[in-house]
């Protein structure tokens, strides 16, 4: 998977806020594993995948309507927040 940067992150979020609180965190995996996939596609055959994106955790989430950005002081938000950085976290070996 491409480097995560803030983007991925507000975007990966906002694109959980949708989902029930008990879902997210398979949610977010799933998004990380297929961004993962996605990159490897890339770098292998040289084009975007046509459902996942370029590999980069942003476009992965991107197909799905976004809503606005929330203020960071509701809580809801913050569950998001915290699930994406939880789950890279993870993935990290952290």
């Amino acid at each position: 998977m491409r480097r995560v940067m803030h983007g991925d992150l507000v975007a990966a979020a906002r694109a959980l806020l949708p989902v029930p609180p008990t879902q997210r965190a398979a949610q977010i995996a799933r998004w990380l594993a297929e961004a993962h996939a996605a990159d490897r596609y890339f770098r292998r055959l040289g084009r975007v995948h046509r459902h996942w994106g370029d590999g980069s955790l942003r476009t992965r989430v991107l197909g799905a309507p976004l809503p606005p950005e929330p203020a960071l002081n509701q809580p809801d938000y913050l569950h998001c927040l915290s699930c994406v950085l939880n789950a890279l976290a993870r993935r990290a070996g952290g």
